[in-house]
C-alpha cells in the first residue's frame, strides 16, 4: 500500500486502488503515467484543488502500479485502459474532465473514445500516445530488438528509477491502440500542455495529436523551460488553471 485511506475496486480477480473526493459535476478523473502512481504531485495537487472547489475528483492506480494488485511487467496499454474505464464507469458519475499525464494521456484518449457521451473535456500533460511504438520500439537498436523478440523482455535504463523491464507483449499489444496514424474522432474540448525541455516525450507529439483530433476546440500550451514531469509549482498552477477553465466552461 502506497497511501492510507484508498478504496479498492474489484475487477475480476484484480483490485484497483482509488481515492474519490465527492463534489459537483463535471468531475475530474486523473490518469497517471507509466510506472507512476496516484500519490504523485500532480494527482495530489489536483485533488487539493478539487477539494477547495467542491469539485468531484478521482485518482487511481493501474494494475501493477502503486496500491493496485498485479505485476507491472504483466501490464499492457489495453489492460491499463480497461482499468481506467472500470474506474470511470464505477467510481465516477455524470460528465467528466479527464486529465492524463504522459502515458495517462494515451489512456485518457482511449477512455474518451469509448465513453464520448460522458466526457466534458480532456487535459493532456506531456501526452505520450503511441509511445510504445514511437519512443520505445522505433528507438531500439537491432541487437535490442533481437533480444526482445528472442527472450520476450528487455531492460532499459531509466533516468528516474531502476531499469524498466519492457516486454514484447507491451509492444505488440500497444500496436492495437495506436492513435496518431489516423484521425482521433473526439469532438470535446482538449487542452495539451507540454514542456519544450522534455527529453522523454518530444513536444511535437502534442502538435501531432492536436492535428489528429477531430475537435476544433484544441489548444496546445508549450512551456519553454518545462521538463517531462511538469511538477514545479508554476507547472502545477498552470495545470490547475487549465482544468478549472474546462470544468467552468462545461455546460453540464
Amino acid at each position: 500500500m502506497t497511501e492510507q485511506g484508498h478504496h479498492s475496486l474489484a475487477v475480476g480477480s484484480a483490485t484497483i486502488a482509488f481515492r474519490r473526493t465527492e463534489g459537483t459535476s463535471p468531475g475530474v478523473l486523473f490518469c497517471g503515467g507509466f510506472k507512476s502512481d496516484m500519490t504523485g504531485s500532480k494527482a495530489t495537487a489536483l485533488e487539493g484543488w478539487a477539494r477547495e472547489q467542491g469539485r468531484a475528483f478521482v485518482r487511481f492506480d493501474y494494475q501493477g502500479h502503486g496500491a493496485s494488485s498485479g505485476r507491472f511487467a504483466d501490464g499492457t496499454i489495453g489492460q491499463w485502459a480497461e482499468d481506467a474505464r472500470q474506474v470511470f464507469d464505477h467510481c465516477t458519475s455524470g460528465p467528466q474532465v479527464i486529465v492524463g499525464s504522459s502515458m495517462g494521456a494515451w489512456i485518457m484518449l482511449l477512455v474518451a473514445l469509448s465513453r464520448p457521451e460522458r466526457v466534458a473535456g480532456l487535459v493532456g500533460i506531456a501526452p505520450a500516445p503511441d509511445f510504445t511504438e514511437d519512443l520505445i520500439w522505433s528507438t531500439l537498436g537491432n541487437d535490442q530488438r533481437l533480444e526482445l523478440l528472442d527472450s520476450g523482455r528487455l531492460r532499459l535504463p531509466s533516468e528516474y528509477d531502476e531499469p524498466t523491464e519492457i516486454t514484447l507483449q507491451l509492444i505488440d499489444e500497444g500496436r492495437r491502440h495506436l492513435l496518431l496514424r489516423g484521425k482521433v474522432p473526439l469532438s470535446c474540448p482538449v487542452r495539451l500542455i507540454h514542456g519544450m525541455s522534455d527529453i522523454d516525450v518530444p513536444w511535437v507529439t502534442s502538435l501531432r495529436l492536436s492535428e489528429r483530433l477531430a475537435s476544433s476546440d484544441v489548444r496546445v500550451v508549450l512551456v519553454k523551460d518545462g521538463d517531462h514531469r511538469l511538477s514545479r509549482d508554476q507547472d502545477i498552477a498552470l495545470i490547475c488553471r487549465t482544468v478549472a477553465d474546462l470544468t467552468a466552461a462545461s455546460p453540464h
